[in-house]
């Protein structure tokens, strides 16, 4: 049975994202699963109204970044400042204290920067002048960046992008969908009209039920079998580590949990497996001539047998 709070968000954000179903669902597959992601899309795509739209919903803090080659760490984690009227140094807190951050054009900033978000997805906390502090349990990451300009720009180190569950992407729709957007936000923005559906203390209480949905054996395998194909695979030269291999799983339960189920089964493993594995992959020099990491990811779903249902 699915939870209707659930069902409410989705279809709240729906209301905005015309035609992005399937990626919505992972986005709030991400938020459920305690992850982060990355949209690697051309601008105007709706990266930034997808972002406010979840904030909106959940009713929670949204703050977004502008990634810069000039900023710096500590304009991402906050600092420090001489208060002159009280002769003392107070904090000022950075843009990652929020349940959703969007780091808009994140490889435009120096690896140095980029570094700096890496305590705060990992283990939602930050470390200023020696003093931790611990962010929101539901914190959401949702970068961005341009796949088709490198001028300019610093790649992600692979530290950072295995930081983030899923790699997406919105794409432009069909010529339906273009005529919903025209219908939609001719005279307003349907994002002004949107109202918290549900709360980030709910958000919390839900993801600690993710972490109860049943895993069989059988699926269990059925992660390692695909972890395993990534690593043995002739056009890859490193498959998805670990952590990866565990957020596979977690996300795999988010994504049954959103479906309405309380086990987990292998199509649930399919949903998510494109999204998290193809970023994390390093293909061969070779390989990169013929196929792209996309492909590689499709080619090894089929080449792996999922468990039948009886076995689930």
């Amino acid at each position: 049975m699915t939870h209707p709070a659930l069902d409410s968000l989705l279809a709240t954000v729906n209301r905005v994202i015309v035609g992005k179903e399937d990626q919505v669902r992972l986005l709030v597959t991400a938020l459920l699963a305690r992850g982060h992601v990355l949209l690697e899309d051309l601008p105007g795509m709706g990266k930034t109204v997808l972002a406010k739209t979840l904030a909106q919903a959940i009713g929670g803090t949204y703050n977004r970044l502008q990634f810069t080659a000039d900023l710096l760490p500590s304009d991402v984690v906050g600092l420090h400042v001489f208060n002159q009227r009280t002769s003392e140094f107070e904090l000022r807190k950075g843009p990652v204290f929020a349940d959703v951050l969007l780091a808009d054009e994140i490889n435009r900033a120096t690896p140095r920067t980029q570094s700096g978000l890496l305590e705060c997805m990992e283990e939602r906390q930050v470390t200023i002048e020696g003093v931790t502090l611990a962010l929101p349990s539901t914190m959401l990451v949702i970068a961005t960046q341009n796949p088709i300009e490198s001028e300019g720009t610093y790649p992600l180190p692979e530290a950072q992008l295995d930081r983030f569950l899923f790699r997406l992407s919105l794409g432009y729709g069909t010529r339906e969908d273009a005529k919903e957007i025209l219908r939609r936000f001719r005279s307003s923005s349907p994002l002004e009209t949107i109202q918290p559906v549900i709360t980030v203390e709910k958000i919390a209480a839900l993801q600690k039920e993710v972490a109860a949905v049943h895993v069989s054996q059988a699926v269990e395998d059925y992660v390692i079998d695909l972890t395993e194909a990534t690593r043995s695979h002739r056009s890859v030269d490193v498959g998805i580590s670990p952590r990866a291999m565990l957020a596979l799983l977690r996300s795999a339960q988010a994504y049954a949990f959103v479906s309405g189920r309380t086990y987990v089964l292998p199509d649930d493993v399919k949903a998510v497996f494109p999204s998290l594995a193809a970023h994390r992959i390093r293909l061969s020099m070779e390989a990169e001539l013929h196929v792209t990491e996309q492909e590689v990811v499709m080619q090894i779903m089929s080449s792996v047998p999922a468990p039948v249902e009886e076995s689930v």
